[in-house]
């Protein structure tokens, strides 16, 4: 029985030879023959977190295309590379120009309102308001456990301070 690891190695292997790159954002099923029994037979690629957020309808959004604007000089000023998306049911509208691309930013346009479609149908019981909750929790946590070890070295040093006055004394 070969090893694990080089199992894992060969199968990453032959799927780059077969697809190209794993950062398709899509999952990937193995074939029977490359599966190990007791592990995962799915290799999860793209997005970190997997959420199940609502679909959009075509028929439902207005999509414009509008110049952007901010740094970047004419080639940004001067093309209309900027996608606004207007969900007409809700109302909500996003804007996108992350990208000198139009189909990317219509791609990651209307991420963005499948995000905020979510965050408006479930609110708080979102997944996506959750998991911010919970960022927000640990760089607080984090922040806080900072701030204790900057007042513990400032309460050693002083003490030191006092320590060798004492001795001068």
């Amino acid at each position: 029985m070969t090893s694990p690891l080089l199992v894992h190695q060969r199968v990453l292997a032959a799927c780059k030879l077969r697809w190209g790159s794993l950062n398709t954002g899509t999952s990937l099923t193995l074939p029977p023959h490359w599966r190990l029994t007791g592990w995962p037979c799915v290799l999860a690629a793209g997005k970190k977190y997997q959420i199940d957020l609502p679909e959009v309808h075509e028929e439902d959004l207005d999509e414009q295309f509008v110049r952007g604007s901010g740094p970047g000089g004419q080639a940004t000023n001067k093309t209309s590379n900027c996608v606004v998306l207007r969900h007409i049911p809700t109302g909500i509208v996003v804007k996108c120009h992350q990208t000198r691309s139009v189909d990317l930013n219509r791609k990651r346009a209307r991420e963005i309102l499948r995000e905020k479609l979510e965050i408006a149908y479930k609110g708080e019981e979102s997944e996506l308001v959750k998991m911010k909750k919970e960022s927000i929790q640990r760089k607080q946590d984090k922040r806080k456990k900072v701030n204790e070890n900057i007042e513990k070295k400032r309460q050693f040093k002083e003490m030191l301070s006092a320590d060798q006055e004492d001795d001068k004394c």
